[in-house]
Formats: structure tokens, sequence, C-alpha cells
């Protein structure tokens, strides 16, 4: 691993923060050829709510192109995990925030956009909740300041199993239909298409709170 330092000695925490990231992604795509890939599909959707910087679409790819007929298991899976690993992260976040959440989010980078998300997110948590779930937004982030913040349990989950349930599904679905050919097109274009639906589906939504 290269390592970059400053004049001054200090090493770059961010070249190695991203170094490591990339380990463990490369490490997660590897887990796919395990006998036990479902199982570890499970775990790292659940760590991934809270925790884990890897999102579990680097898992659940492989195994749907590897078992197509398992594509939906996969993708139900990563539903059930990864909301319940959500339900940890918002309980880190209502009472553990200063001891654990706050950590978290400063070794994830996202310390800078606690205070105007807390401003906002009494309003729009769901909309927060369906972003993070729909889109390359880690996820985690969302859910540790959304107990920070009491969102609304049931919001919470609603939203969380709408979101994360649309991503995987979909991903399993295009698979199954497409296989490796679609492969490319989900890993770099599925996120941004998402985001502009949700873009969409937000701007009808206030409109018509407007009229």
């Amino acid at each position: 691993m290269q390592v970059i330092r400053h004049p001054g000695g200090y090493t770059d925490r961010f070249a190695t923060e991203g170094a490591l990231i990339r380990q463990l992604y490369d490490w997660t795509m590897r887990l796919a050829g395990h006998r036990h890939a479902l199982a570890a599909l499970a775990v790292i959707s659940f760590l991934e709510s809270s925790v884990f910087p890897v999102p579990p679409d680097a898992l659940l790819i492989p195994i749907a192109l590897a078992q197509p007929g398992r594509a939906f298991l996969a993708a139900g899976i990563c539903l059930a995990a990864s909301v319940l690993g959500g339900l940890f992260g918002y309980l880190l976040g209502a009472v553990a925030f200063d001891q654990l959440g706050g950590p978290i989010l400063q070794f994830l980078g996202k310390t800078d956009s606690v205070e105007s998300f807390f401003a906002a997110y009494n309003e729009y948590g769901a909309w927060a909740v369906l972003f993070a779930g729909l889109t390359p937004f880690p996820y985690k982030v969302i859910t540790i300041l959304s107990g920070a913040t009491g969102l609304s349990l049931p919001v919470f989950v609603a939203a969380s199993i709408l979101s994360r349930g649309i991503r995987f599904f979909l991903v399993a679905a295009l698979l199954w239909k497409f296989g490796e050919p679609i492969r490319a097109l989900i890993e770099r274009y599925l996120s941004v298409a998402l985001a502009l639906l949700l873009a969409a589906a937000a701007a009808i939504y206030f409109s018509f709170r407007l009229l």
C-alpha cells in the first residue's frame, strides 16, 4: 500500500482510508464464491447499515450472476438484514450518539454535515431515508442520525423497507433477466437513475403541497 506523507511527516489519512476501503471491497467481492455466501451477504448487509463502509451490492451482484435462481432470495436477505442493521444504527444514534455514533460518523468523514442535517431532519426525514436507501449516499449516516434526531420509528422503518427493497430487488431482477451484460450499467448508472427518479417524485410531492 502506498502511503502519502505530508512534508511534516504526517500520514495522509484520506489516502490510507481510501486504500482500506478498497481492500474491504475486494475482500467482499471474493466472498461471492464462498459456500456460505448468502450468510456473508446477510452479515455485510446488516453491518453496512451502521458501520461497514462497503455496500452489499458488491456481494449481491456476483451472487446473483453466479446463481440466477437465487437472485431474489439474495435480494430478500439483503433487504431484511439491511433494515435490521438500520434499526441498530438508529439505536446507536438514539442512545449512544456521543459515545459510538459520533465516532463512526467521524471515521466516515461525515461530521461536517451533522449540523445542517439536524436543522431540517424533522420535516424531511422520510425523504432523507429514501434518498440514502436508493443512492450511493451512505445509508449508515442516515440510520445513525435518524436515531439521534428522533425521527419517527415507523416512518424510518417504512422508508427503509421501501427504498432498500426497490434497490435490491431491482438489481436482482435486472441480473436475473439480462445477466452479465447488464452488470456494468447497474454499477455505473443505476444509483444515478434512482436518484433522478426520487428527485422527480420529491418535486411532484412538494409541488402538490404548495398548491
